[in-house]
């Protein structure tokens, strides 16, 4: 109410730090709940002597550090671009989701080497009320961080936070896999702890392949053809505009840069420049993670006039 709305370059760059300073309180916060989950984990693993439950926290405290390289990244984002990395440090965060994404796949083939080697060699569980009862809170930790990670990563555009909260519920659905094998050990069934822990290494496996391809498309400039769309309606919808001739876009880290060209009618430089300003206003308006918009302008092309005679073009206009 008592700030003036714009979207100058000044703005730009505010929006770009909230945007981090949002991420890295995310990372923080899901970083102390993981790790509190991990010591409730291990003082149970004390009074049981659960083997598998060891296991189980010692996944959990190796994927709570994965916030770490996501969290030095949001720190280079908001670093000012410089003469050699002119377009700034926003790719490190999609490099940081590379990281989350071999971790993942780590603790996939992890998981299942595990199972067999259970199916293999049973081992028998003891305790298998505190078992239990440590399954559901490593369930509940790493959900509570997935939600908080997943909503503020859509929230800001964060690919990599969102990959990072999508990491933390699969590893919640590891920590309920031990709850599962413990009533399957209730039921009589011994073997049901390895057979639930390689179905959830699959399940990790499945939900890994949309994490690569959310991550390799950022990597390779691809684009949500929804935000193109929207985009390109607010310029076409900007008084002025005869058409939009060109437009690309592209997510560096969480932000949005881009290009378009537009036409207009023949006019002076002031006049296309206001257009310019008011497309630009526009585009704020319809994608909020806009970091930078290059737009030029194209005067409309004047048709050819026939000379009086023949209908022809007047051929003292053509050059040989």
């Amino acid at each position: 109410m008592f700030v003036p709305h714009t979207h100058d370059a000044a703005d730009s760059i505010d929006d770009a730090l909230e945007a981090s300073t949002h991420g890295i309180r995310a990372v923080k916060i899901s970083l102390f709940i993981l790790l509190g989950t991990t010591i409730l984990q291990f003082i149970v693993v004390l009074f049981s002597g659960s083997v598998a439950l060891l296991a189980d926290t010692i996944h959990n405290f190796s994927d709570a550090l994965t916030a770490v390289p996501l969290w030095i990244a949001f720190i280079l984002a908001r670093r000012g671009a410089t003469r050699r990395y002119n377009y700034g440090f926003g790719r490190a965060e999609d490099l940081a989701g590379l990281f989350i994404v071999g971790v993942v796949a780590l603790s996939a083939v992890v998981a299942a080497w595990q199972s067999i080697d259970r199916l293999i060699h049973p081992q028998p569980l003891t305790n298998l009320g505190w078992v239990a009862v440590a399954g559901l809170i490593g369930f509940a930790g790493n959900e509570a961080v997935a939600i908080y990670r997943i909503r503020i990563g859509r929230k800001i555009g964060s690919a990599a936070l969102v990959a990072d909260g999508v990491h933390a519920r699969m590893d919640g659905f590891t920590s309920l896999a031990v709850v599962l094998g413990v009533i399957g050990v209730w039921a009589g069934f011994p073997l049901a702890d390895p057979i639930v822990g390689l179905l959830i290494a699959a399940a990790i496996i499945v939900l890994l392949w949309g994490t690569i391809k959310s991550i390799g498309r950022r990597l390779m400039d691809g684009i949500e053809p929804d935000l193109l769309d929207r985009a390109g309606s607010a310029l076409a919808g900007t008084p002025g505009v005869l058409s939009v001739s060109a437009l690309q876009l592209r997510w560096v880290g969480h932000r949005l840069q881009g290009n378009a060209a537009i036409v207009v009618a023949d006019m002076t430089l002031t006049a296309a420049e206001q257009i310019v300003l008011a497309a630009e206003h526009r585009l704020g308006h319809a994608l909020p993670n806009l970091d930078t918009m290059s737009i030029r302008t194209t005067p409309a092309p004047v048709p050819a006039l026939d000379n009086e005679a023949g209908g022809h073009p007047d051929r003292r206009h053509q050059h040989k």
